[in-house]
């Protein structure tokens, strides 16, 4: 079992910035694929970026050049950097991680770019 925990979501003025963090608990976290998805209202929940056990990284191409996902194996988490943010960024973000047996979400956390 993984539990996740996101947080960092918020208000932000277009052009902006955000880092939104997802803390592990439960399993080796070195061990887990990790992911960010984001769902608009009304819309299916997407793949935002992804990084593997090995570091490497995937990208949705909206966000390609905006945004940075990194993990810290030490602290088991996982980071997305938002940068150049836009209105249609805004969505819940979901936390998501992938072991051998099983995937595992966490609860969103709500972003929205908005003057």
């Amino acid at each position: 079992q993984v539990q996740l925990v996101e947080s960092g979501g918020g208000l932000v003025q277009p052009g902006g910035s955000l880092r939104l963090s997802c803390a592990a608990s439960g399993r080796i976290f070195s061990r887990l694929m990790m992911g960010w998805y984001r769902q608009a209202p009304g819309a299916q929940r997407e793949m935002v970026a992804s990084v593997g056990t090995t570091g490497t990284t995937n990208y949705r191409e909206s966000v390609k050049g905006r945004f940075t996902i990194s993990r810290d194996n030490a602290g088991n988490t996982v980071y997305l950097q938002m940068n150049s943010l836009k209105p249609e960024d805004t969505a819940v973000y979901y936390c998501k991680a992938i072991s051998a047996s099983a995937s595992y979400w966490g609860q969103g956390t709500q972003v929205t770019v908005s003057s």
